[in-house]
């Protein structure tokens, strides 16, 4: 195991798309905001598409880069590794670096199914090192305020909510058949790249799932291949290949509360970019919130339950960790703000030992509750979540 005190920290990142440049900027930025901080640098890249490692060093300060990441695994230089490589290797890649004693700071959904997630924490704990998961959204402040709305009752029991994460990425059928098409390397879709981030938000916010049903669908049935290694999300020009996994689903949650939850996600919506948010209604109240005003959150309560006005309230310094960012209310922050919070969480798990953020616990809760999704979206039938995954 690495024990980090007051020396700097050696991280490296493996995969340099658009998240490993977000990961590698949320480090630099880390003492900016959290000057208490372990100090980090940089000292490793790896991605296996020709040039994309290399630049990446030359642009951010990375003391060496490999086209193999298994090159880090045995660097003793490399003491922390964020990991942002597609889906399907999560569990190898995060395996290596968890066996060879480093911390690691992983992104969602954590490997394909629920058994990688597994297999990841069981290696976590063999190690006793620390792990960070990539559920950003958690960190917004004004997301902070809602879970203490709803802890402390202001909203009374809660009853029912929904939960969406819309977005036009795929939109275009004439958009590259990437890994995220395929079941082998993207797993289950639009299930565990925006699901992912719902299921998380509902135990964050609400508490444990007991029981879900669900619907999927394919809207766009095949999509052309891509003429060359693919960042983002391109526009293919090669012969047409089956998309194997969802675009959408829908489904219907009960929580261990008895509150019930809609969850919806669609990664084909026309005319909706990043549309994520959350609506909770209790007995004595309502909250609202909006990614897209992701300092404002919408709050409805009053002496009556009926005719409740909404106001909006702007996250501010008590909120979260808005207070390293901006001096008051009101003034925005972005999705990278996040990335820098949850950065912080990972290193500051790391300094005294003791997680601070989304961990491995988390990521297997939610792969277990996809895992019910999808099966559930074969039979038409309720699913269960089995017991030992509600701690």
């Amino acid at each position: 195991m690495v024990i980090v005190t007051d020396q700097v920290l050696g991280v490296a990142v493996v995969g340099f798309g658009w998240m490993g440049r977000v990961h590698t900027q949320a480090y630099a930025r880390v003492p900016h905001h959290f000057p208490a901080a372990p100090a980090t640098r940089l000292v490793a890249v790896a991605d296996d598409v020709p040039g994309r490692a290399e630049a990446a060093a030359g642009q951010f300060g990375f003391g060496s880069w490999s086209l193999d990441w298994r090159a880090l695994v045995a660097d003793p230089a490399v003491q922390a590794v964020s990991i942002t490589v597609p889906n399907f290797l999560h569990r190898a890649v995060g395996g290596a670096f968890l066996a060879a004693g480093k911390h690691v700071w992983i992104e969602k959904p954590v490997g394909l199914a629920a058994s990688d997630a597994q297999a990841l924490s069981d290696a976590r704990s063999a190690a006793e090192v620390q792990v960070t998961v990539g559920f950003n959204y958690r960190h917004a402040p004004a997301v902070a305020r809602a879970r203490e709305l709803v802890a402390s009752g202001q909203i009374g029991n809660v009853t029912h909510a929904r939960f969406r994460l819309f977005s036009d990425y795929a939109a275009h059928p004439d958009g590259a058949l990437s890994w995220r098409f395929t079941r082998e390397r993207g797993g289950n879709g639009v299930l565990g790249d925006l699901g992912s981030h719902g299921i998380d938000l509902i135990r964050y916010l609400l508490g444990d799932i007991s029981a879900v049903v669900a619907d999927t669908a394919t809207f766009i049935p095949t999509r052309p291949l891509p003429s060359g290694a693919t960042s983002g999300h391109t526009l293919g020009s090669g012969e047409p290949g089956p998309v194997e996994n969802e675009d959408y689903f829908g489904a219907l949650l009960r929580m261990d509360s008895g509150a019930r939850v809609v969850l919806e996600a669609s990664r084909v919506a026309v005319a909706e970019q990043n549309s994520y948010g959350f609506e909770i209604h209790g007995t004595r109240g309502a909250l609202f919130w909006d990614f897209r005003r992701m300092g404002e959150l919408g709050v409805g309560t009053g002496a009556s339950p009926q005719d409740v006005p909404v106001r909006t309230i702007f996250a501010g310094p008590l909120d979260g960790e808005f207070g390293p960012f901006q001096p008051g209310a009101g003034i925005p922050m972005s999705y990278d703000d996040l990335k820098v919070i949850e950065a912080y969480g990972f290193l500051r798990s790391i300094a005294d030992g003791t997680s601070h953020g989304a961990g491995l616990d988390d990521a297997l809760r939610s792969a277990e509750a996809l895992d019910a999704i999808g099966r559930s979206a074969g039979t038409g039938a309720w699913v269960s979540l089995p017991p030992a995954a509600r701690p």
